[in-house]
Order: C-alpha cells, then structure tokens, then sequence
C-alpha cells in the first residue's frame, strides 16, 4: 500500500497530458501512486495515460459528472479508499518541477495538514510579456483575496494566502475532515481553501514546491477577462474553459 497518492483531474486534454506525466516521472521523489480522473474526455486523453509507462503504478478512472470539483473530489476519494494517507493534485496542463512531490510530502510528515506551492507560467505557451503578465495577475489576485472582507470572517483559523488547486498536497484525514472539494465546474480553489480555513491552522507554504502553470487563458480570454478571472469575478460571457 502506497500512502502517498497524485491525483491529475483531466478533460480533452490530449495535447498536453503527456507533457504533465513526463513531468511526474521526472519527481526526485517516485514513490507514490498516480490516478488520472478522466472527466469524460472525447480525445484519447485517458488512452494516454493508460498507456505511460512510468517507475510507479497509474490508474485511469472515468467520472462522467462534469466539473474540475466533481473530478478532483472523485479522485481523492478513490485514494483513500485505496490506502492513501497524503494526496496531491497536479492538473493535467501543467508541469511540476522535480522537487515538487518531494517538497508535498516533507511538510505532509512534518506536521502541515495542507501544502500549498507556488505557481509560475510554462515558457511553451508564451514569451516573457506573457509569462510578467501572468506573475502579475497572480500577485493582484493573492492581494485581493487577502483584502477580501469573506476571507477575514469570524471562524477561520489561518489567515487568507491564495493557493492554487493545481499546486497543492493535503492529508487524507484532512480532506475527510473539511469536506472535501466542492463537487462542482471552476472554480473550486477558493472554497476548498476557505473549506481547509475552517478546519486547521496548520497550512504550509512552500517556495520549493513549484508547478508550471499553463496560460492558454490569456489568449482565450485576453488581458481584462484574465484579470476579471485571477480576481474572482468570473468568465462572463465566456466558458469556464477555456480552450
């Protein structure tokens, strides 16, 4: 039995997905078990992953409810059915650096109930006006969500500091305890945060536990509809997704 699990919620993500299990297999740290959370895809995403040969077991399970929560929330429940004691989450655009599990799980079994990183722009998707952008958005939201009068109520026990769901590790009586992801579209990363807030102090940062985040937003969505975005205020018109 493994006790630490990664879980990659994924959909039409055909393109990229081998990139991201690339990226895993490359972990300093290998010894975990991967499941990828197919959302219903209608690429070969989840053929993909089927196929990846990699030094730790892969399993591929299908959660035909739409929405990234319902995904994520499906994946880590199948983990700790499975054994799982520690649980991290990747998305299946992104890339994790190779320190990235090794830094989850050294603040998992030391103490920390939640490991959030710190996320930068992949340099395969844009340049680096895009990527400066991208660091920008990211600091006006993290401002923002600190300043927010609903993020300083009554009944937290650890102040506010923005956390991304793509970049996260979590234990599994934790996950159990607080509820668990919100079984619904993005985004989700908020009240799972505010959901964690509620129930332990005992969140953690980590410079070294770093994901390459994927900015396909920007050019779905342009500056302002990014910037709406990142500071909570949603897509607007447009989708949720944005490819």
């Amino acid at each position: 039995m493994t006790a630490l699990w990664v879980i990659v919620p994924a959909y039409d993500e055909a393109g990229r997905i081998g990139q991201t299990l690339e990226a895993l297999a490359a972990q300093t740290d290998t010894a975990f078990e991967l499941l990828v959370v197919d959302n219903g895809s209608t690429d070969g995403t989840a053929e993909i992953a089927r196929a990846f040969t990699a030094p730790f077991p892969v399993h591929v399970l299908t959660e035909p409810e739409k929405g990234v929560g319902c995904a994520v929330d499906t994946g880590f429940r199948h983990a700790i059915a499975a054994g799982a004691t520690m649980l991290a989450r990747t998305d299946a655009d992104c890339l994790p650096r190779p320190g990235w599990l090794a830094a989850a799980r050294a603040g998992l079994s030391d103490g920390a109930g939640l490991m959030c990183g710190r996320i930068t722009a992949r340099r395969d998707e844009h340049g680096p006006v895009g990527r400066a952008f991208f660091r920008l958005l990211v600091g006006l939201a993290a401002t923002f969500g600190r300043l927010r009068p609903a993020h300083r109520e009554q009944g937290f026990l650890a102040p506010y500091r923005m956390h991304a769901g793509n970049n996260m590790a979590i234990t599994a009586e934790l996950y159990q305890a607080c509820g668990g992801m919100p079984r619904r579209p993005s985004p989700t990363d908020r009240t799972f945060l505010n959901r964690v807030r509620r129930s332990t102090s005992a969140i953690r940062h980590s410079r070294t536990m770093v994901v390459e985040n994927s900015t396909r937003r920007l050019a779905a969505y342009g500056v302002v509809g990014t910037a709406k975005w990142y500071l909570d205020r949603g897509s607007g018109a447009l989708t949720t997704d944005p490819r």
